[in-house]
């Protein structure tokens, strides 16, 4: 069941979004080459832990991993897209990162994620994570009363296609309050007008990922978490979650 919001529960829900904007925020600030992954985790907590929020991350274990989740942000890195568990890699000049946070302060929840370079960028890597943000614009202006989630996935796949990345549909947006993950599943691609019509009071995570390369096959490491391409080319990811008001999409995790 998707569960409608009140303006005062969104209002919540902005809260914890804050908290996770501005952990997304202290982690670009401190990513630079020499800095191990497990060091930013730690800057991400500083500020869960200062704002009294709750990590969604840590613990979590869905049916697909093996183990439950060991930190509080994502950390991948190149070829690896999604649910990247920080340990002691250490970063180097160029490399391309995503990072994805979760919190929850009284029980509200809000996720997002960036995706940056390190250091001296790769063209190729500031192109794709172009793509992937105008995705996600593309995917929030859709998410207006009266459209349907369809109209969501066909913005953000439009963009995919002209850009001939690679798309994957197994993972993408979900509706977020109570729980980080709830219903309804936010594809990455598909056909305007279809699907549950959006009324005031839903609030999405609208989350495109790509990999420059046109391939969309996946492989997940020993960890049982990293989700690498199958082909080795690097991936980017952006995320906001997102609420449908009478006056339009509000973006909830902005620092």
């Amino acid at each position: 069941m998707v569960e409608l919001k009140t303006a005062a529960e969104i209002e919540q829900m902005r809260e914890a979004g804050r908290v996770v904007g501005t952990a997304l925020a202290a982690v670009k600030k401190q990513a630079a080459a020499g800095v191990s992954l497990r060091e930013l985790d730690e800057v991400a907590r500083d500020v869960l832990r200062s704002a009294g929020a709750v990590s969604l991350f840590e613990g979590y274990q869905p049916g697909f991993a093996t183990s439950p989740f060991s930190g509080v942000i994502c950390t991948s890195v190149n070829d690896a897209v999604l649910h990247g568990l920080p340990s002691d890699l250490r970063l180097e000049d160029g490399d391309l990162l995503n990072v994805d946070c979760g919190a929850s302060i009284n029980g509200w929840c809000a996720d997002a994620a960036t995706s940056f370079c390190v250091g001296t960028p790769r063209p190729e890597d500031l192109e794709l994570i172009a793509t992937t943000e105008e995705a996600l614009a593309a995917g929030i202006a859709a998410a207006v009363e009266g459209n349907r989630i369809g109209d969501i996935s066909a913005a953000i796949g439009r963009i995919g296609k002209r850009d001939n990345v690679g798309t994957n549909l197994d993972f993408g947006g979900h509706g977020v309050g109570r729980r980080m993950h709830e219903d309804p599943h936010i594809p990455n691609g598909g056909r305007p007008g279809r699907g549950m019509k959006l009324r005031a009071g839903h609030v999405f995570a609208i989350e495109p990922w790509f990999w420059a390369g046109p391939g969309s096959t996946y492989i997940i490491d020993e960890d049982g978490w990293t989700l690498r391409s199958a082909d080795h080319t690097r991936g980017a990811h952006a995320e906001h979650t997102v609420a449908i008001t009478p006056d339009g999409p509000q973006i909830l995790t902005l620092p």
